[in-house]
C-alpha cells in the first residue's frame, strides 16, 4: 500500500517539476491596490517583473518583489541543475484574494463614530517555463 502512494507522489512531483509557486497570507494592504500591481506583471518574464517591481513607487510592489523571489527559490528548489535564463521563466498567474477586515471606530462630529475597515489580502503566484508554454500552444 506503501508504493503505491510513492508511485502517485512521484508522478505528481514529475508533473509539477516545472511549475514552482510561493502564498502571500494577511497582507496588510487593500487587495485593489494590490491588484494594480499584480496586472502589471502578469505574463512577463521573470527578470523583467523583477526590475518593474523594483523600480515601481507603490507599496505594494515591496510585498510583491519579495513574493516572486521566493518563487524563484521555490522554483530552484525543485531544479537544482537547471539555469534560471535557459529555463524562460515567467509569471503564469498571480490572484489577489481579499483576506480578512480589520473592523476599527474612528470618532466623527456630534458624538458619531464612523467604522474604517481595515482590508488585507492574499497573493499566491505561479511561475511558468517556456517549454510548458510552447506545449500548451500545440
Amino acid at each position: 500500500m506503501g508504493s503505491r502512494k510513492r508511485i502517485s507522489n512521484e508522478m505528481r512531483r514529475e508533473a509539477t517539476k516545472d511549475i514552482a509557486s510561493a502564498k502571500l497570507n494577511n497582507c496588510p494592504s487593500s487587495p485593489r491596490k494590490m491588484r494594480l500591481v499584480a496586472d502589471i506583471i502578469r505574463g512577463v518574464e521573470v527578470q523583467k517583473a523583477l526590475a518593474i517591481l523594483k523600480y515601481s513607487k507603490q507599496h505594494a510592489s515591496e510585498k510583491l518583489e519579495k513574493l516572486l523571489l521566493s518563487a524563484i527559490a521555490n522554483w530552484q528548489e525543485k531544479n537544482q541543475d537547471a539555469d534560471i535564463e535557459e529555463a524562460g521563466l515567467f509569471v503564469k498567474t498571480i490572484t489577489v484574494d481579499s483576506a480578512r477586515q480589520l473592523k476599527r471606530i474612528r470618532t466623527a462630529p456630534q458624538g458619531r463614530a464612523h467604522r474604517i475597515r481595515k482590508r488585507s489580502n492574499h497573493v499566491s503566484l505561479v511561475l511558468g517555463t517556456k517549454e510548458e508554454l510552447k506545449s500548451e500552444d500545440k
